[in-house]
């Protein structure tokens, strides 16, 4: 039972240190609307959609309301599109036709973003897949709220590097389509190693096909607030330490538990998880960058920077999993530079590069995200860069990412601006030697032996 010191508490972690739920992501199945006909089939996408999403945004906006605790986003997540259209779409712009529908499904119920313009090809593509990841510049130059993702690899099967190289080449021409928006959609299009089938967190959530035919997941944050009860424990040792981040987490992770339950209830929709991961926003004392300075780092990307970010993820989902029901997406802790004023600063002061950057994806929940690089980026660096983050993936048995954005007509130290919670960003170098011969090669990298506990 909750009693009222825990009210007045999360109180004071709401009005004070930016304590919100990132999300509510409705996951919707599409299998049903499945059809050889493309007209019916986005006839089928839409209706589906605005009906089971119609009250999500109003039911969102009540329970904040009568609860008093702010709910950032609602959004939607369905199943892979490559699936859903592999048998009405001929070419690449017929599955853009169905971004299309989405987005017009996402505006009408209300929704900032909706996620599942996705293909998963960790160990091959069909002719169907290799056609959606074709039409995603289209796709995403043509739609505002519509986000995509491509999952190239995983422990199992080991990375598709044929995948690989496709979304380098992918990744440019969406900067290049997209260029008179700061190459904006890029920042809506992530390349997965190891995509769970649950994530509520944009850009990179779809509806696994093992998921039931609509969910409730939710997205939890709070870095201001486990900032601040670090600030109470400066200069004790790391038992101490510890043991305040996983309470901290357990407080932050109840209320998304309040709230996922709430909304499962009103909408009469199945619950399925609590992402408990540290979702940063631009907003100042909203850093997970500030959270490693608090442990006590000068600047984030100083030595130590990977084990204190280990160590916070690793006791934020010790004191997550004790407060829900079910955990589940992607969970720990986020470091997208734009989102993270604390991540800015370190860039801009030349505590934070590229490679450090990836070292610290080894130990934390996703990977290389919202980094902004000069817009004459090769496709083939690009695609290195994706093939790196997909072997720490794959190696390691958990998530990464790439969310990259080769920004057309601008280079490094300049600035580019996204908005929103997306923020802004200073465009990091790349380092410019070649690994063109390397992608060029054909076919997958092998799972590693570990992989193989059947």
């Amino acid at each position: 039972m909750i009693n009222k010191f825990e009210v007045i508490e999360t109180n004071k972690m709401i009005d004070n240190y930016n304590l919100d739920v990132r999300t509510i992501t409705l996951g919707i199945s599409l299998m049903d609307c499945i059809s050889d006909n493309l007209e019916t089939l986005n006839e089928n996408i839409y209706q589906k959609i605005t009906k089971l999403a119609g009250n999500l945004v109003k039911t969102g906006e009540d329970i904040a309301k009568e609860y008093g605790i702010p709910i950032v986003n609602k959004r939607i997540s369905v199943t892979p599109i490559a699936l859903v259209g592999a048998s009405a779409c001929k070419t690449p712009e017929d599955f853009a036709k169905i971004a299309k529908t989405l987005d017009r499904a996402a505006k009408e119920v209300g929704v900032n973003f909706l996620g599942g313009y996705s293909a998963l090809v960790s160990k091959g593509m069909s002719e169907a897949e290799e056609k959606l990841i074709k039409s995603i510049p289209q796709a995403l130059a043509q739609t505002e709220r519509v986000c995509s993702s491509v999952n190239v690899g995983s422990t199992k099967t080991g990375i598709n590097m044929d995948a690989v190289r496709l979304m380098g080449e992918t990744i440019l021409e969406t900067a290049r389509m997209t260029k008179s928006q700061d190459s904006l959609g890029c920042a809506k299009l992530v390349v997965f190693c190891n995509a769970p089938d649950d994530n509520p967190f944009m850009a990179g959530a779809f509806h696994g096909v093992t998921e039931a035919d609509a969910v409730i997941n939710v997205g939890v944050s709070g870095p201001g607030v486990v900032r601040h009860a670090l600030k109470k424990v400066r200069g004790e040792n790391f038992e101490v330490l510890c043991d305040t981040i996983k309470k901290t987490a357990f407080k932050i992770t109840r209320v998304g538990q309040l709230v996922a339950k709430e909304a499962s209830k009103r909408l009469n929709i199945p619950f399925g998880i609590i992402d408990l991961s540290l979702a940063p926003t631009p907003a100042v004392g909203d850093s997970v960058a500030d959270i490693l300075e608090e442990i006590g780092l000068e600047r984030a990307g100083a030595p130590g920077t990977t084990a204190a970010l280990a160590m916070l993820n690793d006791q934020v989902k010790k004191g997550g999993v004790m407060a829900s029901s079910y955990v589940g997406g992607l969970s720990g802790a986020f470091i997208p530079v734009s989102e993270d004023q604390g991540m800015i600063d370190a860039v801009k002061e030349g505590a934070l590069s590229l490679e450090k950057l990836e070292a610290m994806t080894c130990v934390c929940s996703v990977g290389l995200d919202m980094i902004a690089i000069p817009g004459d980026t090769k496709a083939s660096t690009i695609s290195g860069i994706i093939a790196d983050e997909s072997a720490i993936g794959m190696v390691n048995q958990k998530t990464t990412a790439v969310r990259i954005i080769p920004v057309i007509g601008k280079g490094v130290g300049e600035i580019v601006e996204f908005g929103g919670l997306l923020g802004y960003a200073p465009i990091m170098p790349v380092n410019t030697f070649s690994c063109d011969n390397f992608i060029r090669r054909t076919g997958r990298i092998p799972a590693p032996i570990h992989s193989f506990k059947n």
